[in-house]
């Protein structure tokens, strides 16, 4: 399955913005925007396969939770943000992918207080990608561990990335393809996705408990875990324990399952993706599959 529409220019590209549909090379949001100005909004990735959006009521979930927790009000209803990005995936054909969305608190004069009257703002465009064929989940990627330099809310998906940018630039010069952030000697997560260790037949992953990012796909492994007879520890676990672990994998919104074949330059398990990984790959693929022809 290919991501169909992965030969439109950027710039050709089809994008939300508060109300309007107009090509990405046009798209504008104001300077007063405090997404902008303060990083204040929350975002989702919802995967797409075969046109459909994937895991959707997952996202609206964790999006009405970040709002929540930001203060930071629906620009729409539930069923109208759906009909947008559903409008994107017609308009530029997209059949596998993702779609990012991004609701900030809006236009305002620059003021750290919220403002009172302010508009949200919402925007929106799909972005072509093969997840089902995921070109790194034949032979696993390589992880770097680096210092989580992130704020205390963990748990609330901001636009106020400059700390995972930072460590993912860390990561990729020292040859990784993703970081595992470490703090007070334990693993959180990845800069860019959920991390987890397997030890025989158990599944080890951070709890979530506002010091981790609650990652849909997080949430759909653990139930696939309890469903097939894979044991499940959520507790911490350290870089040291990861580095003797037979398995290694992380998971995010483009990547479902994505074997972790070293850490640090510590070859995992065989160096090879492992059974208990490629066991969870499979039956994420096979739902998504069976979800996207129903």
């Amino acid at each position: 399955m290919s991501a169909a529409g992965s030969g439109i220019r950027i710039a050709d590209r089809t994008v939300y913005v508060n109300g309007e549909f107009v090509r990405a090379e046009d798209a504008r949001v104001s300077v007063f925007d405090r997404g902008f100005v303060f990083g204040d909004g929350v975002y989702e990735v919802v995967p797409v396969l075969s046109q459909r959006l994937m895991d959707k009521e997952h996202a609206l979930e964790r999006l009405d939770r970040s709002l929540h927790s930001t203060g930071i009000g629906w620009p729409c209803s539930r069923a109208e943000l759906i009909a947008v990005l559903e409008e994107l995936l017609v308009r530029d054909g997209l059949q596998e992918g993702y779609v990012y969305l991004q609701i900030t608190r809006g236009v305002a004069e620059r003021d750290f207080a919220f403002p009172q009257h302010a508009q949200q703002s919402l925007v929106a465009w799909g972005v072509p990608r093969s997840i089902i064929d995921h070109p790194l989940a034949i032979n696993g990627v390589a992880v770097v561990s680096v210092p989580d330099l992130r704020w205390k809310r963990r748990d609330i998906k901001s636009v106020n990335l400059l700390a995972q940018c930072m460590s993912k630039q860390m990561a990729v010069e020292r040859g990784g393809y993703e970081g595992w952030m470490i703090d007070d000697g334990v693993v959180t997560e990845g800069v860019t996705s959920s991390a987890f260790i397997v030890r025989g037949n158990t599944l080890i992953t951070r709890a979530s408990n506002g010091s981790i990012l609650p990652g849909i796909r997080r949430k759909v492994i653990l139930r696939m875990a309890r469903e097939n007879d894979i044991g499940l520890q959520e507790r911490e676990f350290t870089l040291e324990e990861a580095f003797i672990a037979d398995e290694a994998f992380m998971s995010s919104a483009t990547t479902l399952v994505l074997p972790v074949v070293s850490i640090d330059g510590h070859v995992i398990g065989d160096g090879r993706p492992g059974p208990v990984t490629q066991k969870l790959r499979t039956l994420y693929v096979q739902a998504l599959l069976e979800e996207a022809c129903l």
